[in-house]
């Protein structure tokens, strides 16, 4: 009986989860284990199962699970004990932020001695035990929960449907009105490999450092380090320009090297806006997993419409909700021939918002490195004020929320 009513327990506490799905990667699990993890991921929102290594390289276990690291990852003691544990001390001490399962047969003292000291946090004895390993993975969502709760920025990412949509233009902007209407921290990406022009938007082009070199250095990451490559603008945004002009091959990130900056940038501001480029590679990606929002900025054209469809596509082919991606129309006329009821229609999603056309003004802007400057005399501005005063009105309403309850509170009710 007392085992029944656990069971239900734990079927309740799955069906209601409504928060993202913890990725999960396995290290050399045997066929059942697999089949059991894909079982419990196809029929609760717990987890996701993203990477599967058959053999693990201890030397190469970063580049094995890729960016952005798994949320767990189990591994296999049974298959090769001191492959398993070699591969454990490395997650531990390159990753220190994915949780480690040790799986195994043997439940003696010893083994799981072994196993916690090379860094696993559980040990799951084969069979697996589904409620065991729910609750697992509930105390890494609640650990990965207090992280979230703690004051760290929202992430913003900024992307073109195509070429000539103003992404820039929006981007600068909304930091700019982000910093001086709100009195936010703001920090602006430009993520462009080369050519990036938000620093020419913001007339800020005596920088001496470009985010890639930031990346690069990722591993000396501290508040002196990181003021070198700022750049300041007078509405009080602070820059992280793209390089001017590289086009010489760049080397591969090193393992951690984007979410370890990331993450740093985080901690010191409450919004960090990332524009992104309109060509595609896993770093773009990386970003776009990890951001709170993605924000897709279209004009009203077939081309462009045509590319919204296949972005939606694509990223919901990688796994990134819907529900995180909004739709920005740009330069929107209501006499334009392609209507939003059209465009609404063929993408199968709300437009999220609807920023007026007044390009002399916007122009106007740039040319003057002012993109507040017409703040009392400008739709454009006033429409994008309107935005910034929505994205930290959800701010704040969701840190309240955090601070009234956390990962569990849910269940406590």
């Amino acid at each position: 009986m007392t085992s029944t009513v656990a069971n239900e327990s734990w079927d309740a506490r799955e069906r209601f989860y409504t928060g993202e799905p913890l990725s999960v990667a396995c290290l050399g699990l045997d066929d059942d284990t697999r089949r059991f993890l894909a079982l419990l991921a196809d029929s609760s929102s717990l987890i996701r199962v993203r990477t599967q290594i058959g053999a693990p390289d201890p030397e190469m276990i970063a580049e094995q699970l890729g960016e952005p690291a798994p949320d767990v990852c189990l591994i296999d003691f049974d298959r090769n004990r001191r492959t398993a544990v070699a591969a454990a001390e490395s997650i531990h001490s390159t990753i220190p932020g994915t949780a480690i399962f040790a799986v195994s047969a043997q439940n003696q003292p010893n083994a799981i001695l072994e196993a916690m000291r090379c860094g696993c946090s559980e040990y799951l004895v084969r069979p697996i035990d589904r409620n065991q390993l729910v609750s697992a993975v509930m105390r890494v969502g609640a650990r990965r929960q207090e992280k979230v709760d703690q004051n760290r920025a929202q992430l913003l990412a900024l992307m073109g449907a195509k070429g000539g949509c103003g992404v820039t233009t929006v981007a600068t902007q909304l930091g700019a009105l982000l910093a001086s209407a709100l009195s936010r921290r703001a920090l602006l990406v430009d993520f462009h490999p080369d050519c990036g022009d938000a620093a020419l938007y913001l007339k800020l082009t005596k920088s001496r450092y470009h985010f890639f070199e930031l990346l690069e250095n990722s591993e000396r990451m501290d508040a002196d380090f990181l003021e070198s490559f700022l750049v300041r603008h007078s509405s009080g945004l602070e820059l992280i320009p793209a390089p001017e002009w590289d086009m010489t091959a760049r080397d591969g990130l090193a393992p951690g090297a984007l979410t370890r900056t990331l993450t740093f940038l985080r901690s010191r501001y409450e919004f960090v806006l990332v524009d992104l480029p309109s060509s595609w590679n896993e770093e773009k990606l990386a970003v776009i997993r990890d951001c709170d929002q993605l924000y897709l900025v279209a004009v009203a054209e077939v081309s462009a419409v045509r590319n919204l469809v296949r972005q939606l596509q694509y990223l919901s082919g990688q796994g990134v909700r819907r529900d995180k991606i909004r739709i920005v129309m740009n330069r929107h006329d209501r006499r334009n021939i392609v209507s939003d009821d059209q465009i609404e229609g063929v993408i199968e999603q709300k437009i999220f918002w609807r920023i007026p056309n007044q390009y002399p003004q916007v122009v106007k802007a740039i040319h003057e490195g002012d993109p507040i400057a017409q703040r009392r005399n400008s739709d454009v501005t006033r429409s994008l004020e309107a935005w910034a005063e929505e994205i930290g009105r959800k701010q704040d309403e969701g840190s309240k929320n955090k601070r009234e309850g956390g990962f569990l509170s849910r269940w406590r009710k």
